[in-house]
């Protein structure tokens, strides 16, 4: 008999994010999730059943089951990105309950940019608004490839058809403009329990899934084989020992592709070309490996390799570049301006780096582009020049969530400044020429 050891490890994992406007009912939505799939403990259950009564509520606020920060309970809103694991017969989650908040994009961003899906909630009652918006274009900046539309509340409005349908119609449009290539509507009553986990018997006029449902059995590609191998080096094993004198292996995590013993090899940003010799995985020799398996490759050529470069088939290896540009979400609390010297760090690779330009910065209210803005403050998204000092191996954004990002960090301390995506985003964006710098950090 298969035990649920064996059988969740043969599930799949989806990961997913919930966003919406302060007071939608996101973390209402992920207590509901929980507590309905009995993915609660029974004292984490006691313990908000206890903090509800002593604010006299009459039944549990199932909101508490994420909401774990002090400031959060205390003044009934998300603050930080609150990650869960739970399970059903038929796959794994790991969700983050991000906050609503504008001031607390950047909260968004963090949980949403592994995201396999996005769930958005819109209240009934309001239907789409501007954070809606704002919510919509994140997840289609972030390439999510699933958005799921949860009109809550739905018993605060009769639950009639008509609201629904006009939210639906409304969000689909404007998601469907910025790319979102999968959009999926729901109406529910978190608070409720309608169409979270159980179909609701108040609209038997809707005929999808419920939203858990939904969750069980969208498709989720982690297929990362389809895409051209990409071997970030972290570190280099050269054991010199009687056993292994000669032996000089590159160890690191597979971020996408097949690779193959015998298939010719570039190494960037040197150029210098091999072959694969062998592939060690779990202490044996393997003839092929892909992704996002941990292995050491040995090639055939002695070849001067560190952490950070990247191994790639010669046939489909990246270009180099000093001259990034991308879209990037400020996360600091100090502004990214102009000028600033900054660390560029992509996958192993830490290199030192200068802002040459911010073309502009997106109000995500509209899409507009606000031009020229001179620097980017906390949760602004806007577009950057970065010149970096070293050559990168950069993917589009676009066609690799995972070696197509990259983070900008303050030399001096260390702190995330910024999340990049190379490339273009959705919006149309012109690359502008980068002038030569004359103040020490000289690219």
């Amino acid at each position: 008999m298969t035990t649920t050891t064996e059988q969740l490890s043969a599930t799949t994992l989806l990961r997913f994010a919930t966003a919406g406007s302060v007071d939608d009912g996101k973390s209402t939505l992920v207590g509901r999730l929980l507590h309905d799939s009995k993915s609660v403990l029974e004292d984490q259950l006691e313990a908000v059943e206890r903090v509800s009564q002593d604010r006299g509520q009459d039944t549990p606020d199932l909101a508490l089951l994420t909401d774990g920060l002090r400031a959060e309970r205390e003044q009934g809103i998300t603050i930080d990105v609150a990650y869960r694991y739970f399970a059903t017969a038929r796959r794994r989650f790991i969700l983050a309950d991000t906050p609503g908040h504008v001031q607390y994009t950047r909260n968004m961003v963090t949980g949403a940019s592994t995201a396999d899906l996005a769930v958005v909630l819109v209240d009934a009652r309001n239907g789409v608004i501007e954070q809606t918006r704002r919510h919509a274009a994140v997840a289609a900046l972030l390439r999510v490839p699933h958005v799921v539309l949860a009109v809550n509340k739905m018993d605060l409005v009769d639950y009639r058809e008509t609201v629904f349908a006009k939210i639906a119609e409304e969000f689909t449009a404007y998601a469907s403009e910025l790319g979102v290539p999968e959009i999926t509507a729901i109406p529910i009553s978190a608070l409720a329990g309608d169409n979270v986990v159980e179909p609701s018997a108040n609209m038997d006029w809707y005929g999808g899934p419920t939203v858990l449902e939904h969750l069980e059995t969208v498709p989720v590609s982690h297929d990362l084989t389809a895409c051209p191998a990409r071997f970030p080096v972290q570190y280099v094993i050269r054991p010199q020992t009687a056993e292994h004198p000669d032996y000089r292996g590159y160890a690191g995590q597979i971020a996408s592709g097949v690779l193959r013993v015998g298939e010719a090899v570039t190494v960037l940003p040197s150029g210098r070309t091999s072959t694969i010799e062998g592939i060690d995985a779990l202490g044996e020799s393997v003839d092929i490996a892909w992704a996002p398996q941990s292995v050491t490759v040995r090639l055939k050529d002695d070849i001067d390799i560190s952490r950070g470069d990247l191994i790639a088939p010669s046939a489909s290896a990246p270009a180099t570049t000093q001259d990034v540009v991308a879209t990037v979400c400020h996360v600091a609390d100090q502004p990214l301006a102009v000028g600033a010297r900054v660390l560029l760090k992509h996958t192993t690779r830490t290199v030192k780096a200068i802002v040459k330009e911010i073309p502009s910065r997106l109000t995500l209210d509209d899409l507009s582009q606000h031009p020229a803005p001179g620097q980017l403050v906390a949760n602004d998204i806007g577009r950057v020049v970065v010149r970096t000092a070293e050559p990168l191996a950069l993917d589009a954004y676009a066609d690799s969530r995972r070696t197509g990002s990259f983070l900008l960090i303050d030399p001096a301390d260390g702190t995330t400044l910024a999340a990049g995506m190379a490339g273009e985003s959705f919006a149309s964006q012109a690359k502008t020429a980068v002038q030569a710098d004359e103040e020490g950090w000289d690219f």
